[in-house]
């Protein structure tokens, strides 16, 4: 690389309750490499409200109608601001310190399930006690999603249960040669590496590679 240049990377983003595992890959010589694997946290210790504000909103009482009060309605407002906030201060951090190792992300991979079909997740939380657990887990992406506009991050988003076949047909690589250098990968990362992280890095690496 020559001086002054900045190695190319993506981020892999893999949400769950209280934030997201996040993992930086590069490309060396045609092989992926890891740069950075962390955790984005959207709560803050301590603060139920931004951990998780629908299952704080489900202990309201129902409004008119069974529908969720304004009470409910104005603490996920309030929560989901906070998840937005430490969402954009913790990807900051991330873009800082990935530029102090000489490297510029160049896009983001956001993964998702199948659970986007759902654009009210205040009713959809209040319908039954099953449901908050998605709802936040819905939540978390919302604010990795605002987090990254506010750095000019680009997002393509890759669905978690067909990405590891979409991948492998991606790259040209058989499913076994995949999770065999998701496993070495690991290696060099150091620990936690499980199936959280090796999913966030299979997501940067394919996002890297279609960017190619």
């Amino acid at each position: 690389m020559a001086a002054g240049t900045k190695a190319r990377v993506a981020l892999g983003l893999r949400a769950q309750k209280g934030g997201a595992v996040v993992v930086a890959a590069g490309m060396e010589r045609g092989e992926p490499r890891v740069v950075l694997s962390t955790f984005l946290a959207t709560a803050v210790a301590g603060d139920r409200l931004s951990a998780e504000p629908y299952g704080v909103a489900a202990e309201f009482e129902r409004g008119p109608q069974g529908k969720a009060s304004l009470e409910a309605a104005a603490a996920v407002a309030e929560g989901r601001r906070r998840q937005d906030e430490q969402a954009a201060i913790g990807l900051g951090t991330i873009v800082r310190e990935l530029e102090a190792a000489r490297c510029r992300p160049v896009v983001a991979a956001l993964l998702v399930n199948r659970a986007g079909w759902i654009t009210d997740l205040l009713e959809y939380s209040g319908a039954w006690p099953e449901h908050v657990p998605v709802a936040e887990g819905l939540a978390v992406r919302g604010a990795l999603r605002f987090a990254c506009k506010q750095h000019d991050l680009h997002v393509v988003e890759f669905d978690e249960k067909s990405l590891p076949d979409f991948a492998a047909s991606a790259l040209g690589l058989s499913a076994a040669s995949v999770d065999a250098r998701l496993n070495a990968l690991g290696i060099l990362a150091g620990r936690p590496w499980r199936k959280e992280q090796k999913l966030a890095c299979l997501a940067a690496w394919n996002a890297l590679a279609m960017k190619r």
